[in-house]
């Protein structure tokens, strides 16, 4: 189960390197919830609305992998940015697509 968020992670890294997004949105569910933690706009509802904050504000900074835990139809990642700071993603599944994604961030040391 932790390929299916390597490859989301790897298709969300080829958005930041190329600021073609498809790949990485085309994983999420039409009615998909996307929350990040201190974004104002957050949370979006439905892929157009992931879709629109993306196109927006395009993420700068690639991220990386430490661990995955799964269980069932929710994944857990912890994840260091290239920019700096580590957080934890928590996605949910659904019929191989994803209902839901959260991203929160460490607090700074």
């Amino acid at each position: 189960m932790a390929e299916r968020v390597l490859e989301q992670c790897r298709l969300f890294n080829e958005g930041v390197r190329t600021g073609d997004w498809g790949g990485y949105l085309d994983r999420f569910a039409d009615t998909a919830t996307l929350r990040i933690e201190g974004d104002p706009g957050s949370p979006y509802v439905g892929r157009a609305a992931i879709a629109g904050a993306y196109a927006a504000a395009p993420p700068d900074d690639t991220l990386d992998v430490t661990s995955v835990t799964c269980d069932g139809d929710e994944d857990i990642a912890r994840v260091t940015w290239s920019a700096g700071g580590a957080g934890t993603l928590r996605i949910r599944w659904s019929a191989g697509r994803i209902a839901e994604l959260s991203a929160q961030f460490d607090a700074p040391d």
